[in-house]
């Protein structure tokens, strides 16, 4: 009898050691917060992406999910910070002077691939912004912008004098100063309720990039497109995670998630904008009721006045707060155009 017991003992720690051993092999599952619908381009295609090289370069020992609906936009940064989450995107103008820096990532005429933005602005963050600290306990994955700014409208517009006095729908930060040069009548709605607004004809239009037109299905309420060749304007956004969930993962597992987050994926992230765009344009093209008008040379060479107060505007605020906002303009500006040209 005490030579079984002796053999039942030995055998149950084997069986809780294996037990022990299969919890600590357990896949660490994080959670991203999102918020724009499922058929949006970054829940339907970028997070997914991001999701397979997570688990990919931790060999499985690491995924994610979305959750959708934990918060409103501008609440995203907090529920990653209280650990609500732990990862998410946030737009840094939904929050106003919380990310002062990131207005120089959002003055109209920068022109350029969102591609090649977000790595300039990646650059541009590590050079001069990093230092700041704007996003504390925050972990900046990767900092990206859409395509150029739109105008998406109810009824065809052909010219800047045609503006003036429109509802629009206008996201805040730089957009909102683009918005009163242009003499609208500012809306503010969070992008997820802009389909509603125009559909109730709250507002007559909505300043958005391309990608809008499918992304937010503005091919049924706001079918009318007027381009700026360089831009109204652009958006800042951030891919952030918990710092001290990432801490908390085994070493080897964060050292290769570091060859990913960074200039890597704001590189990709501003790819996957890109192809967000020509998605929105397909889209536009494919609606018969759909229409899309390129700014005339007047209008440019207007427009182009209008920007350089704005630019200026912004860098004299950004400097306020130590930065050199200047150079950091300067800087940006030059890294976008080498990244353009190649």
């Amino acid at each position: 009898m005490n030579a079984k017991s002796m053999i039942k003992g030995l055998l149950g720690s084997v069986l809780l050691m294996a037990s022990l051993g299969q919890a600590s092999a357990e896949q660490i599952k994080l959670t991203i917060s999102t918020w724009a619908p499922p058929s949006h381009g970054v829940n339907a295609t970028m997070f997914p992406w991001m999701i397979k090289q997570i688990e990919e370069r931790t060999e499985g020992r690491v995924t994610a999910e979305l959750k959708y609906n934990l918060a409103p936009p501008p609440a995203q940064a907090d529920v990653v910070s209280d650990g609500l989450a732990d990862i998410s995107w946030i737009t840094h103008h939904y929050t106003p002077g919380r990310f002062p820096s990131a207005l120089i990532a959002d003055v109209p005429g920068m022109g350029g691939s969102a591609e090649a933005l977000a790595v300039a602005y990646w650059r541009t963050y590590e050079k001069f912004f990093k230092q700041a600290n704007e996003h504390g306990d925050l972990m900046v994955l990767a900092l990206h912008s859409h395509g150029d700014g739109l105008l998406h409208t109810s009824r065809k517009i052909s010219s800047l004098s045609e503006i003036s006095g429109m509802k629009l729908r206008i996201g805040g930060g730089v957009a909102g100063l683009v918005g009163d040069a242009l003499g609208a009548v500012a809306i503010n709605v969070p992008a997820p309720k802009v389909y509603e607004t125009l559909a109730s004809h709250a507002a007559d239009g909505v300043l958005m990039p391309m990608e809008a037109k499918k992304g937010f299905n503005l091919t049924e309420v706001a079918e009318h497109t007027y381009k700026m060749p360089s831009g109204f304007y652009h958006t800042s956004m951030a891919t952030i995670m918990n710092r001290s969930k990432f801490e908390s993962l085994e070493e080897r597992d964060q050292a290769a998630l570091n060859e990913l987050f960074g200039e890597e994926l704001s590189r990709i992230t501003g790819r996957f904008w890109d192809e967000f765009d020509a998605e929105g344009l397909e889209a536009l093209k494919a609606d018969p009721d759909n229409t899309l008008t390129i700014a005339s040379e007047a209008d440019q060479a207007i427009w182009a006045e209008m920007t350089a107060e704005i630019t200026q505007n912004v860098i004299d605020d950004v400097a306020k707060t130590g930065i050199d906002a200047q150079a950091a303009y300067d800087f940006f500006k030059s890294e976008l155009a080498k990244l353009d040209a190649k």
